[in-house]
């Protein structure tokens, strides 16, 4: 793996523990740099890893119960999404997501934990897609734009394409939180390959 592929490894496992607190970056199996060792301490020291939910299976049942009843019930289908998501069994929260979006397109929340959800079952190519279709709905979305620079780093390794996202979330709100994070990528980017973001010779 060459330097380039470790910083942008680096900066994709910072960001997302840094502001994504919904996703587990541990749960994508990666073969660990030496450099990471210093990328996860420095963002534990800014937060947390977060605990992962139990799921309650009584109130699954109940939600279940309710959107097998209710075929156009928008809002039993996204607990059911959220409830499986917090719990990192994103392989059940697929399809939740899926038909719930199915009847409200436009829920740009739903649809970036969709997209978080297809990456982390390897889905990479359908995740880029969600969050881009996602975009359509709400273009200044900071947290989509965000997972989608993180996803085209980490996933894809497109730097490039990750900059231009990241760019954009800090032309939205730079002082939010995902702001802040995509600053700090990018300054890491730059610290590494130049202002560009490009490898420097």
């Amino acid at each position: 793996m060459s330097g380039r592929e470790f910083s942008v490894l680096g900066v994709a496992v910072l960001a997302s523990v840094l502001i994504m607190g919904w996703i587990v970056w541990s749960e994508r199996p990666v073969q660990t740099p030496p450099a990471i060792g210093d990328v996860k301490s420095a963002a534990e020291q800014t937060s947390a890893q977060p605990d992962v939910a139990d799921v309650d299976e009584a109130y699954a049942a109940t939600l279940r119960d309710t959107a097998e009843a209710v075929p156009n019930d928008v809002a039993s289908r996204l607990l059911l999404g959220d409830l499986y998501f917090n719990a990192q069994r994103f392989e059940t929260a697929i399809p939740w997501y899926e038909e719930a979006l199915a009847l409200s397109p436009e829920n740009v929340d739903a649809s970036t934990k969709l997209g978080v959800s297809y990456y982390y079952t390897e889905q990479i190519d359908r995740s880029v897609e969600t969050f881009e279709k996602s975009l359509t709905f709400d273009p200044t979305h900071q947290r989509a734009l965000l997972s989608l620079g993180i996803v085209k780093a980490f996933g894809l390794q497109d730097l490039d394409g990750a900059i231009v996202a990241w760019e954009q979330v800090i032309e939205i709100e730079a002082d939010s939180a995902e702001g802040r994070a995509a600053q700090d990528s990018l300054d890491r980017i730059r610290a590494a390959h130049g202002p560009s973001g490009a490898d420097e010779p």
